[in-house]
């Protein structure tokens, strides 16, 4: 064999490790760090069953706790070819890093956005029969009973740190008010003790809620963004009554920051084609949701000013983690 031809054979040797050191040697596994059965995680699910025909079978593992930073640590960390994927939100992307203290994880610099799925507006909901008592219709009618009760209410979120918490602390800042804050491991257990009377109210993501609002046993006073939603047309907004205020919750796919360019674009492909295929918009519309098309650099773009914009308010409003 001529040395020409042993470099070139070497060469070949070298480029088919490199590309086999960059494809993922496992299943795909999107980590949903909050608990099974909320937003992100029937999103979640829906993104894995339609996505396995071009990207083979996907798995979706919950791992919640420190409102999502459990589970977004674990993929920031994830050893090269685990082929883990998170379901990120507000919280672990924009809010937690101005929350605790010496954070585990880079959210800019340790993940590669790929997909962004949804933005829905948080909903103020309140125990409907227990409203009904107290004589709380509106926003103003809530502000109203917190001012002549000082600490005496409480109100329920997905976790420290989640954007339920966020939510009802600016609204104390906003309103002058008082309340104590009860967290739970998740939305659905928030819900579960706002129905049996254990807290007064919640700031909850619009699709985990509609179903409760639906049914008549949560009122809806109003939805945190600056415009009326399609799924609550009567509901108003907040800021109507409380000016400043304007929050959404949104939630998308992150590689881990070293994913090749080529994975990244065809994963952000894949799960784009699954979102909009008719199928899909169906059972997002289901949850109240309108699924999204930003994706990679665009995606990356938005959580950066997501970052700041959090990093703004949580610093104006003094917001603490109990």
């Amino acid at each position: 064999m001529s040395l020409r031809s042993s470099l070139f054979s070497v060469a070949l040797a070298a480029a088919a490790t490199a590309a086999l050191a960059q494809t993922p040697s496992a299943p795909m596994t999107i980590v949903v760090p909050y608990p099974a059965g909320g937003p992100l995680d029937t999103s979640a699910r829906i993104i894995a069953e339609g996505a396995a025909a071009q990207l083979g079978a996907i798995k979706v593992e919950n791992k919640p706790g420190a409102g999502g930073g459990t589970g977004a640590d674990l993929v920031a960390k994830s050893p090269a070819g685990s082929n883990q994927l998170l379901m990120g939100a507000v919280a672990t992307h924009a809010v937690n890093p101005w929350l605790y203290k010496n954070f585990p994880y880079n959210p800019i610099k340790d993940f590669k956005p790929i997909s962004l799925v949804a933005r829905t507006p948080n909903v103020l909901v309140v125990n409907a029969e227990q409203a009904a008592k107290l004589g709380i219709k509106t926003t103003p009618d809530l502000v109203q009973y917190l001012k002549k009760n000082p600490d005496q209410a409480k109100y329920g979120s997905g976790g420290n740190g989640s954007i339920g918490h966020i939510s009802a602390e600016m609204f104390k800042s906003l309103t002058n008010t008082k309340m104590g804050h009860t967290p739970f491991q998740g939305s659905n257990p928030a819900l579960a003790a706002l129905q049996s009377g254990q807290v007064l109210l919640v700031f909850d993501n619009l699709a985990s809620a509609l179903p409760h609002i639906r049914s008549g046993k949560l009122l809806a006073l109003g939805v945190t963004t600056l415009s009326r939603n399609e799924a609550l047309p009567q509901v108003p907004s907040i800021n109507d009554s409380v000016q400043g205020f304007n929050v959404s919750t949104w939630f998308g796919l992150f590689a881990p920051a070293a994913l090749p360019q080529a994975d990244a674009q065809r994963y952000a492909a894949a799960f784009t084609a699954v979102m909009q295929s008719p199928a899909g918009k169906e059972k997002f519309k289901q949850m109240g949701i309108t699924p999204e098309e930003l994706t990679l650099d665009g995606f990356a773009q938005f959580v950066r000013s997501e970052n700041s914009k959090y990093e703004f308010l949580i610093r104006a409003a003094k917001i603490k983690i109990d």
